[in-house]
């Protein structure tokens, strides 16, 4: 059953959001807040606790079940390592956190940039395979703004990878929004498009809810590979073996929610690199390990992007579809 502990820190230096106030500071949480659940791939019960962090620090965790300084492990783009059917951060002591991509994407939703992860296992708990839980955690905690100004990634060019017919691309525009094309050879999946203008809101109601998924005839060998020992059909969509039928009782919160959730890993994903994008994302048949390479391929080049304050450049999309801007 997973758990949620609330805790409130005294004296923590903030100024307090406010309804309409500015989008240009940094944000953290008000209190810490916790919970407990199992892990997706380990099967491990791990406790998690959210906390408020200074400005300019933002996103790390820290493996209290370990001592010393190679507790502490960055969100960031660098530290990935392993990308199979999930991320998993790796600090230079080889320390290492897994499944962040679900926790990252309700904080990019919410517009955290600092925040501090204590963790006493390996892996961010699944809790029902979507990153509703971490979204309600967030607002159960509160928001606060803090007297330092926020950054972001702007893209100067396009940036393009592939690997077979896996294509990941960042492209010049006024703000972040994500579009994902996936194609399964499964029926209940088949062909599947779907673009977010990201915003609070928009992520909220648009894909936070929207569950990891999986294959019936697929669960045997994952498992056999250390993956998915801890997934069930109270954590993710399952379908059968014939490839046309969701076993899930409740069936899918969403008619088209298998994009949704690749829409939500790649916002989770591509928080990695810092802070907020100001670029359209297109992600055809993407998955964690391209998103991650896109990164690399866009850091590796200083020509193809600029950080920027928020403060001196757009912050909302204009109210037409970007999709052209983004398929260029």
């Amino acid at each position: 059953m997973n758990q949620i502990i609330s805790e409130q820190i005294p004296g923590f230096d903030t100024i307090s959001s406010s309804a309409g106030g500015s989008a240009t500071l940094q944000r953290t949480l008000k209190t810490a807040i916790g919970c407990c659940g199992i892990g997706l791939h380990s099967g491990a019960r791990v406790t998690m606790t959210l906390r408020p962090a200074e400005a300019n620090s933002g996103i790390r965790f820290r493996r209290v079940d370990i001592a010393g300084g190679g507790a502490i492990v960055p969100a960031d783009w660098a530290s990935v390592g392993d990308t199979r059917l999930n991320t998993c951060l790796r600090n230079a002591a080889g320390v290492t956190i897994g499944t962040v991509e679900h926790l990252l994407a309700a904080l990019a939703g919410m517009r955290i940039d600092n925040c501090l992860i204590d963790i006493n296992g390996a892996e961010v708990p699944v809790m029902d395979g979507s990153a509703a839980p971490f979204l309600f955690l967030i607002e159960c905690a509160g928001v606060v703004e803090q007297p330092a100004p926020r950054r972001a990634l702007r893209i100067k060019r396009r940036v393009t990878v592939r690997d077979g017919d896996r294509v990941a691309t960042l492209s010049p525009a006024p703000a972040f929004s994500v579009q994902v094309e996936i194609d399964f050879a499964s029926q209940a999946i088949s062909r599947q498009d779907f673009y977010l203008p990201l915003s609070e809101g928009g992520f909220k109601s648009e894909v936070a809810r929207a569950r990891t998924f999986g294959f019936e005839q697929e669960i045997a060998a994952l498992r056999a590979h250390g993956l998915a020992r801890g997934g069930s059909l109270d954590n993710a969509v399952v379908i059968d073996s014939t490839g046309t039928r969701v076993l899930n009782e409740d069936g899918l919160r969403y008619g088209d929610e298998f994009v949704r959730h690749k829409v939500l890993d790649a916002i989770g994903d591509l928080y990695l690199a810092g802070g907020p994008i100001l670029g359209a994302f297109h992600g055809i048949r993407c998955g964690h390990a391209i998103n991650n390479l896109l990164l690399r391929q866009l850091f590796a080049d200083p020509s193809a992007y600029e950080w920027v304050e928020l403060s001196s450049v757009p912050t909302a999309l204009p109210t037409q579809d970007l999709r052209a801007v983004v398929n260029g």
